[in-house]
């Protein structure tokens, strides 16, 4: 089942129940709706824990954040280089792309799989949103409300700091505030890259033999589809022999659009026209997404059996996940655009030496030029992808 249905089936269940509970309960203030674009539930569930956590070391907190906001900033500046670099090549390799968990998306050459993406979006969250409230707490600044929202399809969570308070807090705790998110994602992206590089680099090397490539994916409509299948391993291509992920690089990248490709695989050769890569329009495309396809060492195999040995490969593509995640999100969040946590450091930087009305100018132009440039890779992704 296509991965969308499981969103539109958990929107229609979380709705129902929503309108359900609102209709016995019409003047709870815990539940408020806007369908079908935002549902927000609010709870004082989490508020002790994050009290704790903030009182626990403050000045811990505030020197983390001290490095945080130049690690942010330094962050939020090279990603605007990319982003304008990216103006160059956008008809041809769009730089922004939608990633949800379990959707093949048009136009992004990423796959994220349902349940490693969830779970990592998930944590995304709840790291980002009680980071703010952490630091909220560091500064003496009451937390209104949170909890849980949905938009649209998309699960998410909210932390809000009393807007007062934030106000008349100094430049420097705002920035702390608002960089604190941003920079929880970076942290835990770094974490989740040093656990998923041992290991692919010595725990799977220990267990597992390399053995071709396996197709875990094939485009619907693409040259390959009706040719190769989900569960193939690829062996050879065009007679360049694969037994791995970097010889299958090399013979993917030998491949010239509108040639013919013969691909061996377990199942046996199969004969098909190339199309044209949709980030690359040099590069021959298949139209598949492969992963290394590893066989169990036989000691490990009588030791551990079959079963046990193969939740190694589901921790390496869930901290693979988890790390990507964290820093793409990370990462854009911090773009110099309101109301993302960028937009807000860039104004509060601004307003230290600049007038309310020229803060207000240069934040508004990067915001609308930093949209535009989005919105137009988005749908340059959407049309070169048909």
């Amino acid at each position: 089942m296509n991965g969308l249905w499981y969103y539109v089936i958990a929107f229609l269940l979380i709705w129902t129940i929503a309108a359900f509970y609102k209709l016995y309960h019409p003047d709870s203030k815990n539940l408020e709706m806007s369908f079908p674009i935002l549902l927000m539930l609010k709870t004082d569930r989490f508020k002790g824990f994050i009290d704790k956590v903030a009182k626990k070391a403050p000045r811990f907190w505030k020197w983390y954040m001290n490095v945080g906001i130049v690690i942010c900033f330094i962050s939020m500046a090279l990603m605007l280089v990319l982003l304008i670099q990216s103006l160059g090549t956008v008809l041809k390799t769009p730089s922004v792309s939608i990633l949800i968990p379990g959707v093949e998306v048009p136009g992004s050459p990423i796959f994220i799989p349902f349940i490693s993406g969830f779970i990592a979006l998930i944590l995304l969250i709840i790291v980002h949103e009680f980071s703010h409230g952490i630091l909220a707490r560091v500064e003496g600044i009451d937390i209104k409300s949170m909890g849980l929202l949905l938009f649209v399809i998309l699960p998410g969570a909210f932390v809000e700091p009393d807007e007062k308070e934030v106000e008349k807090a100094s430049r420097l705790s705002k920035l702390r505030i608002y960089g604190a998110g941003a920079m929880a994602n970076i942290v835990l992206a770094l974490i989740a890259l040093i656990i998923f590089a041992a290991i692919a680099n010595f725990a799977v090397p220990a267990v597992y033999d390399q053995s071709g490539v396996e197709i875990t994916s094939v485009v619907n409509n693409g040259p390959a589809y009706g040719n190769l299948k989900e569960g193939m391993v690829i062996t050879s291509i065009n007679n360049h022999k694969v037994t791995n992920a970097t010889s299958y690089s090399n013979a993917v990248y030998s491949l010239k659009p509108n040639t013919t490709a013969h691909i061996t695989t377990d199942k046996g050769t199969y004969t098909f026209k190339l199309g044209e890569n949709p980030n690359n329009k040099t590069l021959g495309y298949m139209g598949i997404r492969s992963q290394e396809h590893l066989v169990l060492k036989e000691n490990i195999k009588n030791t551990y059996g079959n079963i046990l040995p193969w939740g190694l490969l589901s921790l390496e593509d869930l901290f693979k996940w988890i790390y990507l995640i964290n820093l793409s999100v990370g990462l854009f969040n911090l773009l110099p655009m309101k109301p993302l946590d960028g937009g807000l450091m860039l104004e509060e930087l601004l307003s230290y030496k600049l007038s309310s009305e020229n803060v207000k100018l240069i934040t508004d132009y990067f915001t609308y030029f930093t949209l535009i440039v989005i919105v137009f890779s988005l749908v340059a992704g959407i049309f070169i992808s048909l």
